[in-house]
């Protein structure tokens, strides 16, 4: 691992315990919120995970000059989409894994019908919180459009059911399978470090480089999940590896190599380091975090 991701790893414990607590606050919901719900929200929200994406939004928001405060509601939102996600990815209808963040799936754990609820919660609970606290009002109204299409027809969603449709038609090239997954993972890694910036009140230009840095990552850090599939280890990982052949998915190793997608995976993390240049001073961390992206073991 580079000294730079091995500085940034040092730091990432204390970040991730902010967004932890800072989550937890969110789903005290108040005494309407069914008891059982906010369980099965809980359960899958809590769970661990490496928080990426909030990271990413708090790093962008600093790297921009922003106040890392500001953005933790940002932070909070975009990773319950993201786990609103991954409950519904793991769905009999879906992916149908019984195994996530190292316990039983939602599903498993709580029955279809509240891991779907559960899923639907915890989404529109990103947006009332993104509504509510992220301020200025004008910016909480441009954060929320932004997630919205990270996460929507066009964006993760869209990648879904392209997804989806890979099953009955092969995907045949790269071109193919860049699509997929610029909208199903790439989106919503790039919108993180969108709305960190446009918290940070970045102008158009700065947007433009956090954008580029976002769509180089997030690519890169599905090439590095590709990889882990075949290379993971299953208790390191949380969830269950080799699903990706066992479903006769077409993944980048196993269209351009596991030599190959690794060299892949670099390129773009050095085009999301480029991209980030005119930050100056204050790029190292995301630096760091691209980097990490593509060397982490789990």
């Amino acid at each position: 691992m580079s000294k730079s991701a091995t500085m940034l790893e040092e730091t990432l414990p204390a970040l991730r315990s902010r967004v932890n607590a800072q989550l937890g606050h969110y789903l005290e919901c108040g005494p309407d919120c069914p008891a059982r719900l906010r369980e099965a929200m809980a359960y899958s929200l809590l769970a661990g995970g490496k928080r990426l994406r909030p990271i990413l939004v708090l790093l962008a928001c600093e790297a921009c000059g922003g106040d890392v405060d500001a953005a933790m509601p940002a932070a909070c939102a975009i990773e319950m989409i993201h786990t609103y996600s991954l409950i519904h990815d793991d769905l009999p209808a879906m992916d149908d894994d019984e195994l996530r963040r190292g316990r039983p799936t939602c599903h498993v754990q709580f029955g279809e019908g509240l891991a779907i609820l559960a899923g639907d919660g915890l989404l529109t609970l990103a947006f009332e919180i993104m509504a509510g606290d992220v301020k200025p009002p004008e910016v909480a109204a441009a954060c929320c459009a932004e997630l919205a299409a990270a996460a929507g027809v066009v964006g993760m969603v869209a990648g879904q059911v392209a997804d989806l449709d890979a099953e009955y038609s092969e995907v045949t090239d790269i071109q193919q399978l860049e699509e997929i997954h610029r909208r199903k993972t790439g989106r919503l890694i790039a919108c993180a470090g969108i709305l960190g910036a446009r918290i940070a009140g970045s102008n158009a230009e700065i947007l433009q480089s956090v954008d580029v840095y976002g769509k180089c990552v997030g690519l890169a850090f599905q090439i590095a999940d590709d990889l882990l599939d075949i290379t993971g280890n299953r208790v390191r990982m949380g969830k269950g590896v080799q699903k990706d052949a066992d479903h006769g998915k077409m993944t980048y190793p196993r269209l351009l190599g596991e030599q190959q997608s690794r060299q892949k995976a670099h390129q773009l993390v050095e085009q999301a380091c480029q991209a980030i240049a005119p930050l100056g001073e204050r790029s190292p961390r995301l630096e760091a975090l691209a980097h990490f992206i593509v060397e982490r073991d789990h």
